[in-house]
């Protein structure tokens, strides 16, 4: 029996790559995204390629109304979630807390935490009905460690990081795994939007060594989901060889 992933944040980056590769793996799908053409030609493509069912919905993950509208009509269409990936997130800003953008700082709040809470609260009590499933909450190396200028999206990565531990109490005695990803440097749409679309700084940013890519965090998001059912992975945190640390990369240019 097939099996169906709901991925958040699903038109770029890591979620689109998971989104390709539990394709490629049988797996229907529930794409969620704020850009529909994306979502529309993604499910063309993954559709067309693969035996599977590819179902999206289009909204602000910000939105408390949107994302109980979107869980109401997966429950109208009798869809079932075995797991929940939720990758829906970004940095706003690279400033002191005294320097901070108030519009940047609710953003990332709102979205890193509020967002992926939104969602998590009308997922779980299908899975709890279902008796089982899987959340996997895609953190970041900022929630481990405090990177200078990082305050508030290293808070709310480190607030990620709360979620998932108290979320897997709550949760355990349902027979639901919940995960984290805490991925280091990977190179993606972060950094432009971290920089307000400003392409030289973000290309900066991944310049002299190789990151981590899309595909490499969606193969641990995968490995995790597949390992036998007794068996969680609490915590995997994956970087790229030439990062030891946030702030620590061998670049050689």
């Amino acid at each position: 029996m097939q099996k169906t992933v709901l991925i958040s944040g699903a038109t770029s980056g890591i979620g689109l790559a998971c989104a390709e590769l539990f394709a490629q793996n049988n797996y229907n799908l529930i794409l969620t995204g704020r850009r529909n053409d994306r979502l529309q030609n993604l499910k063309e493509k993954l559709s067309n390629e693969f035996d599977i069912k590819v179902v999206i919905f289009s909204f602000d993950i910000r939105n408390k109304d949107s994302v109980i509208k979107a869980i109401d009509e997966i429950k109208a269409q009798d869809l079932k979630i075995d797991i929940l990936i939720n990758n829906a997130g970004l940095a706003s800003g690279l400033n002191t807390v005294q320097e901070g953008d108030y519009d940047d700082w609710e953003k990332m709040i709102d979205t890193n935490l509020k967002g992926l809470l939104y969602i998590s609260r009308e997922v779980l009590p299908m899975m709890i009905k279902q008796e089982g499933g899987h959340i996997i909450n895609i953190g970041s190396i900022a929630g481990k460690e405090v990177y200078p200028n990082g305050n508030v999206y290293c808070a709310t990565k480190h607030a990620v990081d709360a979620i998932t531990k108290g979320m897997r109490i709550d949760a355990v005695k349902h027979g639901i795994r919940v995960s984290q990803i805490a991925p280091g440097a990977v190179e993606t749409e972060f950094s432009i939007v971290r920089f307000h679309g400003d392409k030289n700084k973000a290309d900066a940013v991944y310049k002299g060594f190789e990151p981590l890519h899309p595909e490499d965090v969606a193969d641990a998001v995968f490995y995790v989901v597949n390992t036998p059912k007794h068996v969680n992975i609490n915590d995997l945190v994956i970087m790229p060889t030439a990062q030891a640390s946030a702030t620590i990369m061998h670049k050689t240019e």
